[in-house]
């Protein structure tokens, strides 16, 4: 009799953290590039210039990619295969907004499944090209309870942050 008392409590408590737990999440960085805009958004809207600048490809140099479509066209899919760090997945440009905006779809397939919608966008601030990345998605119940535990922006902060440091720097020089 108390192992059912204490089961239903503990199916209680989940029930609640399910209905209360975060579902939505979204993480941006942005950085001020001493270049024009045109410019940047032209080396941005390339899916592939990523490899230049996006701090993952460091994390696994010897992840294998493929590629699927005309880069910097809507509809072009950037796929990989790395290591632990990378995990599998694939990017998907749906829309791109000239001079102003790359929205992308991200399916990640390892080491879980998930999707986001990824977006970059460039806007004149008086001292060169605002750049903005970031993300955003839905956790599904009951996987939103880990989002009461996992800080989204302090997983991939500091990926954003240095990622647009390494493109300030490509750009720049």
């Amino acid at each position: 009799m108390i192992f059912l008392y204490i089961l239903g409590v503990i199916v209680v408590v989940l029930l609640v953290l399910m209905a209360f737990a975060p579902k939505n999440y979204a993480v941006s960085r942005s950085i001020t590039i001493a270049r024009p805009r045109a410019e940047v958004y032209a080396y941005l809207k390339s899916v592939k210039n990523q490899d230049n600048w996006s701090p993952w490809k460091k994390k696994d140099p010897e992840m294998k990619q493929s590629f699927e479509g005309e880069d910097a066209t809507v509809g072009f899919i950037s796929r990989w295969e790395g290591n632990k760090d990378v995990g599998t997945g694939e990017q998907e440009i749906v829309k791109l907004v000239e001079n102003e905006r790359l929205e992308t779809h991200l399916r990640f397939f390892k080491p879980w499944k998930s999707e986001s919608n990824a977006f970059i966008s460039c806007a004149d601030d008086g001292q060169g090209t605002k750049v903005t990345w970031g993300f955003s998605g839905t956790h599904k119940v009951p996987a939103n309870v880990f989002m009461m535990f996992l800080n989204m922006d302090k997983m991939v902060g500091k990926d954003f942050d240095e990622g647009l440091n390494n493109l300030k720097e490509i750009l720049e020089s």
